[in-house]
């Protein structure tokens, strides 16, 4: 599954890469088997959810 050398590297650190995107559905297959979701949540290989970590919600503005 994965392309490199030994293991891939560790989920945490940011080094896997995308093997599989399908932004149509909302979702792409890193190489270390973890699918990752455009609202940044994550289903992990062990079968471990992270859930979605967004960022404060800042203030609407309206146009008049």
């Amino acid at each position: 599954m994965c392309s490199h050398r030994f293991s891939c590297p560790a989920a945490d650190s940011g080094a896997p890469h995308i093997v599989a995107a399908h932004p149509e559905q909302g979702w792409s297959l890193r190489c270390d088997g973890a699918i990752v979701f455009d609202d940044t949540g994550e289903l992990l290989p062990d079968g471990r959810v992270v859930a979605p970590h967004r960022g404060p919600a800042g203030r609407l503005v309206m146009a008049a």
